[in-house]
């Protein structure tokens, strides 16, 4: 059988995997194997609540040895490390315990046709001590050791307010795009909830100061200019201090340094001011790939310098227009997967592949449980329109449930739903483990 090779199974990846094991897989016309260097699923922009403690991971994590067999695909756990293009073979790298005894050895994979869809990493700019000192959202481990160590900040400004020292927790958001608005805007709604289980004091004076601080001349610069408005607006109100044309020249252990020599206190610094694809994809065999090591692929999607390889998502450099290449978003991995998956089947078929055409349906940034704010494409005469409050939060919250129809199906996805409420009336607000 003809073999596709899926490396990365995030939003895009194993949308892709789940829809070419279910109609090649299945009827036995293609080998699908899917490569990952996690054993689950978390959708990504759901990183910032694990952040703060308020969602469960076990009812949203996904396990790609389940899902792989009830779709018809085979889940191989590892990361890439090299690729042959003259042999046709992928080489993953070994799985290590956490005390670092091996326990799958490396191994190679063959392939006929080899999808890339890494995602993408946080870019440091190679700031002094930001890698260091401040922690990413790329995944969920990173999301875990965040929590922690709010909860351990917290608890240890705590235990010292009795001793008459500061109860504040000072918390840094590097960069303001979605990920960190949204984690500003969470932290701040789950202050309370703190104070109510005695992660942080009670007193009037124990808060979260939040500063978000962009180098930017405005937040969510690649939204619309009314979005980036009525978003400051809404996290000023909440008592997050949002900072812009601040560029941050130095991250430490207590502190960032600023530009214009400002100092900012933090006991909790998080990157997140931008992004490149893994570097690993920098090293493959005759890929070509731009400055933030993105794959340089054609509308077709395919490499550039290999018709057999093909990139989408955060880790490919795709044209929309003349002067514009695809953003990196959830919606643009959807309609790649889309159309991949169509494209792959007109291939073994012998047929033509078509071009990628990206559509633009807006974008919708969450700032808690009853507000959001975002511009939709295609319902008014002006191309977009702009929504914010319960409408924009329950179009957000669809596009979650959107997601887990595509990777597992309306039955699934309505089991996984009612799974979260249930947890969310018999748990804890917030994780305090």
């Amino acid at each position: 059988m003809h073999r596709i090779v899926i490396v990365g199974g995030g939003a895009g990846g194993l949308e892709l995997a789940t829809r070419l094991g279910n109609r090649l897989g299945r009827s036995k016309r293609a080998h699908v194997t899917l490569v990952d260097r996690s054993a689950t699923h978390v959708w990504k922009p759901l990183l910032h609540e694990v952040a703060v403690g308020g969602l469960d991971t076990n009812v949203h994590q996904i396990s790609y040895v389940a899902h792989s067999h009830w779709n018809h695909f085979t889940f191989v756990l590892g990361e890439l490390t090299a690729l042959d293009r003259r042999t046709k073979q992928l080489n993953v790298g070994p799985v290590l315990e956490t005390e670092g005894m091996e326990v799958l050895p490396g191994r190679s994979i063959e392939y006929d046709t080899l999808v890339l869809a890494l995602g993408s990493r946080t870019h440091f700019f190679d700031v002094p001590g930001a890698e260091e000192h401040a922690i990413a959202l790329d995944s969920l481990e990173q999301a875990e050791r965040l929590r922690k160590r709010l909860l351990q900040a917290c608890q240890k400004k705590t235990a010292h307010s009795s001793t008459g020292e500061n109860p504040v927790v000072d918390v840094a958001i590097i960069g303001a795009g979605a990920t960190g608005v949204e984690l500003a805007a969470e932290l701040r709604r789950m202050e309370s909830t703190f104070k109510d289980f005695g992660i942080l004091a009670k007193s009037p004076q124990a808060s979260l100061r939040i500063n978000l601080v962009e180098a930017g001349s405005r937040i969510l610069p690649a939204l619309p200019r009314r979005v980036s408005d009525s978003t400051q607006a809404v996290l000023e109100s909440m008592g997050v201090s949002v900072l812009v044309s601040k560029a941050v020249t130095e991250v430490r252990a207590t502190n960032i340094e600023l530009a214009d020599a400002q100092t900012i206190p933090s006991d909790v610094s998080i990157w997140a001011a931008g992004i490149k694809a893994p570097c690993v994809l920098g090293s493959l065999d005759g890929i070509a790939v731009n400055r933030i090591n993105q794959v340089k692929v054609s509308r077709s999607l395919q490499s550039e310098t290999d018709e057999n390889v093909f990139a989408f998502g955060d880790c490919a450099s795709c044209a929309w227009t003349a002067e514009n290449m695809v953003p990196p978003r959830a919606q643009a991995a959807h309609q790649q997967a889309m159309f991949l998956f169509k494209a792959l089947c007109a291939r073994l078929d012998g047929l033509p592949l078509g071009l990628f055409q990206y559509r633009d349906h807006g974008s919708l940034v969450s700032l808690g449980s009853s507000t959001a704010v975002g511009s939709l494409a295609g319902l008014s005469r002006g191309g977009k329109i702009f929504v914010k409050g319960y409408v924009a939060e329950f179009i957000y919250a669809a596009l979650y449930r959107k997601h887990l129809m595509a990777v597992s199906g309306v039955r699934r996805a309505a089991f996984a739903i009612a799974a979260h409420k249930l947890s969310r009336m018999l748990s804890p607000r917030v994780k305090l483990h």
